[in-house]
């Protein structure tokens, strides 16, 4: 993973926040999750060795509460040699099962990170597990401020930090413009209908559009891997509008 810690640590970025890798494994039509939401697996054994490769090379692995609801990861090393990356959880309100595998394995490595008003006997419990829970602030939409959330993980030593879901927290990640590599796992599966990788970006124009410094494609195992280091071109303010999924 040489390369990979080599191409992460190219001074381009616009602040001291750590640099961010999204990981998305994906169909052919886009899709991460089936209708019904079931998503494992999308893609080869062969690429989830690869993202647990990725994992080892980052610091910290952040995923949102749908991820952990509905795939209950443990988002460990397994696959591969390596160390476990801290884990990461964006919780606005404090839903996190207790009985996930992120606070009964290893759970001194998860950090979940909530909103001021979220319950205290549900930050309590989460504590009690424990986990460590921080609080962050929200942007104007409801949904918890990801920036700031990188902002406190840099303040904690965290230099690399690698996104696997859900599509909310993706999309926010690149509406903000603050991504600085984009891994995508195309698996040769069509679905038709289900949940989409990436969701409404406000770009209304071509010249608008995320494009790449490099990229990389090539095939693993049955899927294509798609790797670009994307042009920043300055982060965007919070958004506006729009759902909290988070």
């Amino acid at each position: 993973m040489a390369e990979t810690r080599s191409r992460m640590s190219e001074s381009r970025a616009l602040s001291d926040n750590p640099r961010v890798t999204v990981k998305i494994a994906q169909t052919l039509d886009g899709r991460i999750a089936t209708r019904t939401g079931q998503s494992q697996w999308i893609s080869s054994e062969t690429s989830r060795a690869f993202a647990h490769e990725l994992r080892a090379s980052h610091d910290a692995v952040l995923v949102g509460i749908g991820t952990v609801v509905y795939d209950n990861p443990r988002l460990t090393v397994r696959l591969v040699q390596g160390a476990d990356p801290l884990r990461v959880v964006v919780d606005t309100h404090a839903r996190i099962p207790l009985d996930s595998h992120v606070l009964t394995d290893g759970v001194d490595l998860t950090r979940v990170f909530v909103s001021d008003d979220a319950p205290t006997d549900r930050i309590a419990a989460i504590r009690a597990s424990g986990a460590k829970v921080l609080k962050c602030a929200r942007t104007a939409n409801g949904k918890l401020d990801l920036a700031d959330i990188l902002t406190q993980l840099a303040g904690d030593g965290i230099r690399s930090v690698m996104v696997e879901g859900g599509a909310g927290i993706i999309t926010t990640l690149l509406a903000r413009r603050l991504v600085d590599r984009l891994i995508v796992c195309v698996a040769p599966k069509v679905l038709g209908a289900g949940l989409d990788a990436v969701g409404d970006l406000g770009i209304r124009s071509l010249a608008d559009a995320i494009v790449f410094d490099t990229m990389e494609i090539r095939q693993l195992g049955p899927d294509v891997i798609f790797d670009g280091m994307v042009t920043r071109v300055g982060r965007l303010p919070s958004p506006r509008g729009g759902p909290d999924r988070s």
